[in-house]
C-alpha cells in the first residue's frame, strides 16, 4: 500500500495544492483543517507522515505536535511562517523531522517527503537470521551502536531513538574521529544543503546527547566548524 498522508493546515489553496502534488506522486492523502481534527484523524488513520501546519484554530499546531508523539512516533515535517524562528526552534527540540518555512517550493517539499519516509521505512531486522555481524557494532565505552539492528544500548538499556536521531548517530560513528559539519550532515542525512538549515542538526544532537545521558560525551563539539564522534 502506497504511504498515507495527513496533511494538516487551515488555508484551503494549501491543501489543495498539496494533495494535488502528493497523490500525483501516488500517495494517499488525508487532510485536516484544524488541529482537533488532526489529532483525531492521527489516531484513527495512524499515517506514515503528518505535514503540520504550526498556526492552527482549535488546538495550535506545538500542542498537536505533542498530542500525536505520545501515542505514536510518525514521523512530521513542520510548515511555518517566515518569521516564526521560535516555533522551529521548539518544534525541533521537541522532535520533528523537518520543518519547511511558508512560501515554500513543491519541488523542495516532496523532496522532504520522500527523504523522510525513506528513513521511517528503513529496515529494523528482528529476525535471528538478521542479527549483526561484529563488523557492524561499533562500542565506545557503554554505548553500543548496532548498525544492522538500528539499535543502541547504554549498559544494558536500550536507547529508544528516532530513524533520524539514529541516522545522525550513524553517520558521526561511520566517520568516528573526524570532524563533520554541518553542511555534510545536511547533505548525507537529510538529502539537502540548503543554508540556513543547519539548526535542525544542532536540534537532533542536541535530542541525542539528552537521551544517551553520560554517554554522550561521545559526541564533541568543534566550535564553528560542526560534530566528531570521539573514540578516545
Amino acid at each position: 500500500m502506497p504511504p498515507k498522508i495527513l496533511v494538516v493546515d487551515d488555508e484551503p489553496p494549501i491543501v489543495e495544492m498539496l494533495s494535488y502534488n502528493l497523490k500525483q506522486a501516488n500517495y494517499t492523502v488525508i487532510t485536516a483543517s484544524d488541529g482537533e481534527q488532526a489529532v483525531q484523524l492521527a489516531r484513527s488513520e495512524a499515517p506514515d507522515l503528518i505535514i503540520l501546519d504550526l498556526m492552527l484554530p482549535k488546538i495550535e499546531g506545538m500542542e498537536v505536535f505533542r498530542l500525536v508523539r505520545r501515542d505514536h512516533d510518525v514521523p512530521v515535517i513542520m510548515l511555518t511562517a517566515r518569521d516564526a524562528e521560535i516555533d522551529r526552534v521548539v518544534g525541533l527540540e521537541l522532535g520533528a523531522d523537518d520543518y519547511v518555512v511558508k512560501p515554500f517550493s513543491v519541488r523542495e517539499l516532496m523532496a522532504r517527503v520522500r527523504t523522510v519516509l525513506r528513513r521511517a521505512h528503513a529496515p529494523r531486522p528482528d529476525a535471528p537470521q538478521a542479527a549483526a555481524r561484529p563488523e557492524a557494532v561499533l562500542t565506545v565505552g557503554p554505548l553500543r551502536v548496532d548498525t544492522a539492528c538500528r539499535e543502541v544500548t547504554v549498559g544494558a538499556a536500550e536507547v529508544p531513538l528516532t530513524a533520524l536521531e539514529f541516522d545522525v548517530l550513524h553517520m558521526l560513528a561511520l566517520h568516528a574521529g573526524q570532524v563533520l559539519t554541518r553542511e555534510f550532515l545536511l547533505e548525507r542525512v537529510w538529502g539537502y544543503d540548503y543554508p540556513g538549515y543547519t539548526r535542525v542538526v544542532d536540534a537532533v544532537i542536541k535530542r541525542l546527547r539528552g537521551k544517551l545521558g553520560a554517554a554522550a560525551a561521545v559526541i564533541v563539539t568543534v566550535r564553528g566548524v560542526g560534530y566528531k564522534f570521539r573514540i578516545e
